[in-house]
């Protein structure tokens, strides 16, 4: 007789660990390690592209750390958003604590809400491989920071204007003209970015286009509207920050369009003046003028030199 039971099990369990194969394990103990066994890092690469924020990674992208991220990104092993997420929630926490003091008066761990911003994948990519890895995994990234006490929720925010080329094969100047101007924030979403202490994530980081692209089009979007910045210089007085934001904290399924929502409501506080000579209060307020700091899975090893941290 066939052992079906081992086929119904392949089903429910994944056949091998996407760090090294070994059978019956998400990612095996000695997988997790090389994951998210050492304190998340600051890492900077080299040649540093401009407006590049401050970024920390889990681990180096080789060895079973590459496969395990391959797996998940190319071959469909979405059972490892949850262990990758969990290592990504580690550089988000370590780039909070080094970046800007959190705003007065905000709540929880972080000091006021966390936003994940994730950095989009092209959509063809998208297309396929019936997900987007980066945005997967900062949804998981998210729950593991609730449960430690951090609200937190992502905000898909960036849309990518133009196409742009297959990055891999390009250096680190070719990737940045490839990038330049591409990514821009959906209406609609910047107002929520000054609402909240924002993190830019993504699963690798090599040259660091990607992730200074994406601070660009963030800083762009925070910053606030040039009438309102113009009428609060004149008369001294901030608009209400008041309104509710909406972030959805859930998980999402690319590949089907589904998404389980729960969303979670964050209210600005009183009125904050938003002028150019304010940008103090406009921090303190619970929002800045771009992302606070960036946080990814895995970036190239050489981004791990000591003497650069």
């Amino acid at each position: 007789m066939r052992n079906w039971w081992r086929d119904l099990g392949d089903l429910v369990l994944p056949a091998e660990c996407g760090g090294c194969g070994r059978p019956r394990a998400v990612l095996c103990a000695a997988c997790r390690t090389a994951l998210a066994g050492a304190e998340p890092r600051r890492v900077r690469p080299v040649p540093e592209p401009p407006g590049l924020p401050s970024v920390h990674a889990a681990a180096p992208y080789a060895d079973a750390v590459r496969a395990a991220l391959l797996a998940h990104k190319e071959r469909g092993a979405l059972a490892l958003s949850r262990p990758l997420g969990a290592a990504l929630a580690g550089a988000v926490r370590a780039g909070l604590r080094t970046a800007v003091p959190p705003p007065r008066g905000g709540g929880g761990a972080g000091g006021g809400p966390v936003l994940l911003v994730p950095v989009p994948s092209a959509r063809r990519a998208v297309r396929a491989r019936g997900h987007d890895p980066a945005r997967r995994i900062a949804y998981a990234a998210a729950g593991e920071l609730r449960r430690t006490g951090v609200p937190a929720g992502v905000l898909a925010a960036l849309r990518q204007r133009r196409p742009v080329a297959d990055q891999s094969g390009l250096d680190s100047r070719q990737r940045l003209a490839n990038l330049a101007g591409a990514l821009a924030v959906a209406p609609g979403c910047g107002r929520l970015l000054r609402r909240g202490r924002v993190v830019l994530v993504d699963d690798v980081m090599t040259t660091g286009a990607s992730l200074a692209e994406a601070a660009r089009a963030v800083r762009s979007a925070s910053e606030p509207p040039r009438e309102q910045t113009e009428s609060a210089d004149r008369d001294g007085q901030g608009s209400s920050n008041s309104a509710s934001a909406f972030v959805y904290l859930g998980e999402t399924w690319e590949g089907t369009g589904q998404q389980r929502k729960s969303p979670t409501t964050w209210r600005g506080g009183a009125r904050h003046p938003v002028g150019p000579s304010k940008e103090a209060d406009l921090e303190s307020a619970g929002g800045g003028a771009g992302p606070v700091c960036a946080a990814v899975v895995a970036a190239s090893p050489d981004a791990f030199g000591i003497h650069r941290n």
